[in-house]
């Protein structure tokens, strides 16, 4: 007896007959699409795996820019205070004596970014999905003029599309966590970068008077293991001097995540749809790109695919199909300079803080100095990394 042959992602049986668009990735950025899409009355059906039970041990936290947060509170999801920190300063301390501070004040905004509780934000998409008529949410995927995959960076139906994912491979891999701290935050977003290359990041929760923090360490490859291997207890010291005990006692409050980090992006983000005429693809988020965490962009970028897109589409002649190639490349272009800028910055910034030698040491702190010294050209990086 033969085995039944699996059947092909481009060859489905089901085709929608009441949908434009499918969407496959039920994520901030997939579920924030479909709502800008269903608002501007294309119907939409959205490819979403059930939901964990348990959401206690997700500990992602994103910062969250300015524009992001108007395309967020367009759609009625942007959290309350609680799980959306204002984040009123960001400090940044060298391995030696560099140092830089930005301050919201000074750029003439109420915040630079806000840090933004993930879990609770996917449960304010997922709400407003339920109230909203145009999306069908489906369990597994169907033929539909236009296809856009939210899979994340190891989508699967990015690799059976045949498009390469061109990606470089830090030697670091990021831990993630929360800390009860014993001194208040004060809505400072907090970073260091050591001797060894390594990155540490304390982001402020739990609203202005909060004393917890969301951590990101990019951590060498190497010594990742022996990180993640140790107690709590030895875990949280390990935190408090590579801090310099700035918020006092550090206590974990939730498990440990890892992940290796890396560079990517796809070379093509839209295309015509293999072996189905008149359907094509779009890839949006992380699924078209990543980008090292130092800066804080990824989310962001992904969602100003996400509003471009939906931009695109609301905006095309009256004669194009959501399917149209030429149509779908005018988004390709617009988010692929945007991704392009954003993630050269973040780049060269890890390469230079991921050196350990002295003379890379002296010339980098020596160039935060100069650097926290010239207003003008913070104020066009704090602009640029506010979305603004």
């Amino acid at each position: 007896m033969t085995a039944s042959p699996v059947p092909s992602p481009f060859t489905m049986p089901r085709m929608s007959a009441t949908s434009d668009i499918c969407i496959r990735g039920a994520g901030i950025v997939g579920r924030t699409l479909a709502l800008l899409l269903a608002r501007e009355r294309l119907r939409v059906a959205l490819v979403a795996a059930p939901v964990a039970a348990d959401a206690t041990s997700d500990v992602r936290a994103y910062a969250l820019s300015p524009a992001s947060r108007r395309i967020l509170e367009s759609l009625r999801c942007w959290p309350d205070e609680r799980a959306a920190t204002p984040v009123l300063a960001m400090q940044v301390h060298g391995d030696r004596d560099g140092a830089l501070r930005f301050d919201a004040a000074a750029q003439g905004v109420v915040a630079l970014n806000w840090i933004v509780d993930a879990p609770v934000l996917e449960r304010h998409l997922s709400e407003a999905i339920g109230y909203q008529s145009g999306i069908e949410i489906i369990p597994t995927s169907i033929n539909a003029p236009l296809t856009v995959v939210c899979e994340g960076r190891a989508s699967a139906t990015r690799a059976a599309l045949g498009v390469d994912f061109d990606l470089t491979r830090y030697p670091q891999q990021a831990i993630a966590t929360r800390l009860d701290c014993e001194r208040p935050h004060d809505q400072i977003a907090r970073q260091w970068f050591t001797p060894e290359g390594e990155i540490l990041a304390f982001l402020p929760l739990d609203g202005p008077a909060g004393r917890r923090v969301a951590v990101v360490w990019s951590a060498s490859t190497e010594r990742a293991p022996e990180w993640m291997a140790l107690d709590d207890e030895a875990f949280a010291e390990r935190l408090f001097e590579l801090s310099g005990g700035e918020l006092g006692a550090l206590q974990l409050c939730c498990p440990r995540a890892c992940w290796p980090l890396l560079r990517a992006s796809a070379r093509r983000w839209v295309g015509p749809m293999p072996g189905r005429p008149g359907e094509s693809f779009a890839l949006a988020g992380d699924a078209a790109h990543t980008m090292h965490p130092l800066a804080g962009q990824g989310l962001n970028v992904g969602l100003g695919d996400a509003a471009e897109l939906a931009r695109v589409l609301a905006g095309r002649e009256s004669w194009r199909s959501v399917a149209d190639t030429k149509l779908l490349r005018r988004y390709a272009r617009a988010r692929q300079g945007d991704w392009l800028r954003m993630s050269l910055a973040t780049d060269g910034l890890q390469l230079l803080f991921g050196r350990a030698e002295p003379s890379i040491g002296t010339l980098r702190n020596w160039g935060m100095k100069a650097f926290d010294a010239c207003g003008p050209l913070k104020a066009r990086v704090a602009r640029m990394a506010m979305g603004t």
